[in-house]
């Protein structure tokens, strides 16, 4: 293990809290029994630390999993250069120490540092996650807090600082990456944050060169691409593995979704050498759900960003390779094996491919909206975009299940959400369970067979013009934020050229795909048909992506593990 003592220009911890021990929280805190701290000792080293001793430090990786056995340990945000650490937590004897950025590679987004003399175990990263996936109790306990921590320390704005103003597309594109990836950061808004302008002429950073992320407190990287900040935190991207990835594997999945994930991880456990290509961050349209209630196995629900990083911890243990910002542009054959075109030049090889890039929400046709978008309409309703919205008013746009999670997720945060649906029926597309509690929460309204004909707002939404659709009568919602959930268009463009897709861009498989024409006269293919195979044999399709899935979680996964079945089957008579 690497660790180094303060350096003593570090800035001074300021407004220092009690030092007793955080009480835990959500079970992020745990303590763990004599019993378990014995299992870990098998492999591991007791070291004495002292006072002032870094630990983990900020923005490097951290590859061991340190247990306190005696002493007190201070969680600290290295703050965002202006001088200035704040402690946000302590723990003593019997808790470890880490978060989710452990398990996948990632470099620390805190600074754990001794402020008793004491004694911590050593054990390796690589010994812990072969440990937990034989022993499910301690597994469970240490998945969970992790999780929870992740959690926390987004709430809590540490790790890395965005600067930026809320009308950049760079600035959006920065923090939607970051959101979307669950990576601890805090934005700081050059029109409204009153730092914002103090903590640039300390950085030497004018502010028409924002957007810049703060690393570590004082390295200041200018507008970096999503593949740039990826790198940095610790998130694989393709050309890190670039030489690794020149080998043919046997399984590439495009697209890290419900359905990818899930051909990752039954994939990989079943022995594939798999590699999965996402364009931006894994869990797809799903990990935007606040939370997913009749999901399989949580009766309590689950978010769906917690899904995914389950998920992409899972697909992990077995071996898979989830890289992020892997935009593949294009597909061909070499020497009968598949080629996958990345945006940044390289090429992945495999046998075989799961296509499961799944679709992209369809926009809002309304005159001037673009314009709004990123400010005050959104495409997902996450904590970011509640913590915009304070508690103003709203609307959310559609009838499914997504617009039916998201109000019932804002409703219990703004002071009123306006649900407008096309139709008359509430109940046609979306879940009861949700149509219940919708309509019995006092701070929704239902507005039936209405549409949008008008948004007004210079830099954020004021009001929105609706119409009903059966009587012409118009009326004005005064909101300051719109969500529009409307459905969803295939990712597809770079395939049209490649596989037999529907008229909508949908991919065709199974006999559809066999029957589909090339031209007038010539079939594409003429064999017995696999239901989630392509018009090119050893290309699959899963999730939405696929033409007549279901629009469900439970039922992209369903179909991410049944492609894999259907690979093996593939193999054996190639």
């Amino acid at each position: 293990m690497s660790t180094r003592t303060s350096s003593e220009d570090a800035a001074p911890v300021r407004d220092i809290p009690p030092l007793d021990e955080t009480p835990d929280e959500l079970g992020a805190y745990p303590r763990l029994t004599d019993d378990q701290v014995a299992t870990l000792k098998v492999g591991g080293m007791r070291r004495s630390v002292r006072a002032g001793e870094v630990l983990i430090r900020e923005g490097e990786p951290s590859n061991d999993f340190l247990v306190i056995l005696s002493g007190k340990v201070a969680i600290i945000d290295e703050g965002d250069g202006a001088g200035e650490r704040r402690i946000l937590r302590v723990h003593g004897p019997g808790r470890f120490l880490g978060e989710l950025g452990l398990l996948e590679g990632q470099v620390a987004f805190f600074t754990a540092e001794a402020i008793e003399d004491g004694e911590i175990l050593v054990v390796p990263a690589d010994r812990v996650r072969a440990l937990v996936s034989h022993d499910p109790v301690l597994s469970d306990l240490i998945l969970r807090a992790y999780l929870v921590r992740r959690h926390l320390l987004i709430g809590l704005g540490s790790g890395f600082r965005i600067i930026g103003s809320r009308y950049s597309p760079d600035t959006l594109r920065l923090r939607q990456f970051a959101t979307r990836n669950r990576l601890p950061h805090r934005w700081i808004d050059v029109e409204q944050d009153e730092r914002a302008e103090q903590l640039l002429r300390s950085l030497n950073v004018a502010p028409e060169d924002t957007p810049v992320v703060i690393w570590h407190g004082d390295k200041v990287l200018r507008n970096p691409t999503s593949a740039e900040l990826a790198r940095i935190v610790g998130l694989p991207v393709p050309d890190s593995v670039r030489d690794a990835a020149q080998a043919v594997c046997d399984l590439v999945v495009v697209g890290a979704g419900p359905a990818g994930l899930a051909a990752s991880v039954y994939g990989a456990s079943d022995g594939l050498n798999t590699v999965t290509l996402e364009s931006f961050a894994a869990g797809g349209q799903a990990s935007t759900s606040s939370r997913i209630e009749n999901y399989l196995g949580f009766p309590a629900g689950i978010s769906g960003a917690e899904l995914a990083e389950r998920a992409v911890i899972q697909a992990g243990k077995f071996g898979a390779r989830i890289l992020v910002s892997a935009e593949v542009t294009g597909v061909g054959s070499e020497d009968g094996h598949h080629v996958l075109r990345l945006a940044d030049g390289g090429t992945v090889r495999g046998r075989a491919v799961v296509l499961a890039t799944g679709a992209r929400y369809r926009k809002l046709a309304v005159p001037g909206i673009e314009v709004l978008e990123g400010t005050s309409v959104y495409y997902a309703a996450t904590h970011q975009e509640a913590r915009m919205c304070g508690t103003d008013p709203v609307a959310i746009v559609g009838g499914g299940n997504s617009a039916g999670q998201a109000t019932v997720f804002l409703a219990d945060r703004v002071s009123h959400v306006h649900l407008l649906i096309r139709g008359g029926d509430l109940g046609k597309s979306m879940s009861r369970y949700l149509v219940d509690q919708i309509e019995r929460h006092p701070r929704v309204t239902v507005h039936r067979n209405t549409e949008i004909r008008e948004v007004h707002g210079e830099k954020y939404l004021d009001q929105i013009v609706v119409e009903n659709n059966h009587t012409g009568e118009q009326d004005t919602l005064r909101v300051h934020a719109l969500f529009v959930f409307i459905g969803a268009v295939p990712h597809t463009g770079w395939l049209a050229d490649t596989i037999a897709l529907d008229d909508h861009g949908f991919v065709l498989t199974g006999v559809d795909a066999v029957h589909a024409r090339e031209d007038g006269n010539q079939w594409i293919g003429d064999r017995p048909s696999r239901t989630l195979e392509t018009s090119s044999p050893g290309l699959f399709a899963a999730g939405d992506v696929r033409t007549g899935s279901v629009k469900r979680v439970a039922s992209a996964v369903g179909e991410g593990a049944m492609a894999v079945r259907q690979i093996h089957e593939y193999f054996d008579r190639s």
